[in-house]
């Protein structure tokens, strides 16, 4: 589903991301972890068609995201960490904005916003600007904008941040039916406790480079994710 080859990215002399491989494939969930600064965010800005970047290749669903931006987006649905919405907007507008973007007819449309943000407790604030809203409202907000479209891809950066208890089960139960029905999200966290709970696979990335990745249970092995992820930080700053 999202496949990167050779990844590199520079800003001036600094590498932010060294050659990254990662490969995920159509029905995992797929944790991305790493110090601040490690190169996740530019990653996944450059898997979304946000960020150019200077060699390799990123295919989704085998189509290039270079070559063919358009088709790749459609395919895909993108939260980032602090999502920029548009505050004039009442949140039922956003939702349809977006509906529109990409082509989702009135009734499947009206079905999903009730579903989702019934899910989410958003259902009755939906009237009301986004200028009003909450961090956590708006998380919710582009949460049920990245799902409107019934995308294949997810890619989120931080997910969790923001979200009340409930809202964070719900999502970790949502990325799982996506899942579930063929689809495939890549998210990247620094909650490792839920990442170890809910995902098929990790990747663990240091100053741009990749320092393990594989089936979730293979990487933990039998210890914990944060005490794997801890000691590979140790290791690689000797």
């Amino acid at each position: 589903m999202l496949k990167i080859s050779g990844l590199v990215k520079r800003y001036g002399e600094k590498c932010a991301v060294d050659r990254l491989d990662l490969h995920i494939k159509a029905g995992e969930i797929y944790a991305f972890i790493g110090h601040n600064g490690a190169g996740k965010t530019t990653t996944i800005k450059a898997c979304m068609g946000i960020l150019s970047f200077d060699e390799g290749e990123i295919l989704i669903d085998g189509l290039s995201i270079k070559k063919s931006p358009l088709e790749c987006k459609r395919k895909m649905a993108y939260i980032p960490d602090n999502p920029d919405l548009y505050d004039f907007l009442t949140g039922i507008s956003y939702l349809n904005f977006i509906a529109d973007v990409y082509g989702v007819s009135a009734d499947e449309r009206n079905k999903r916003i009730s579903e989702l943000s019934e899910k989410l407790g958003l259902k009755s604030n939906l009237a009301n600007k986004i200028s009003s809203y909450s961090h956590g409202m708006k998380q919710k907000l582009a949460v049920i904008a990245a799902w409107l479209h019934d995308p294949k891809l997810i890619i989120m950066d931080e997910p969790f941040v923001g979200l009340d208890p409930k809202a964070s089960h719900v999502l970790k139960e949502m990325m799982r039916e996506h899942c579930d029905k063929g689809g495939s999200i890549f998210f990247s966290t620094h909650v490792l406790d839920v990442a170890e709970k809910i995902c098929d696979s990790v990747a663990i990335i240091k100053d741009g480079r990749l320092v393990t990745s594989g089936k979730m249970e293979e990487v933990r092995g039998d210890s914990s994710l944060e005490s794997v992820f801890l000691e590979l930080e140790d290791n690689n700053d000797e």
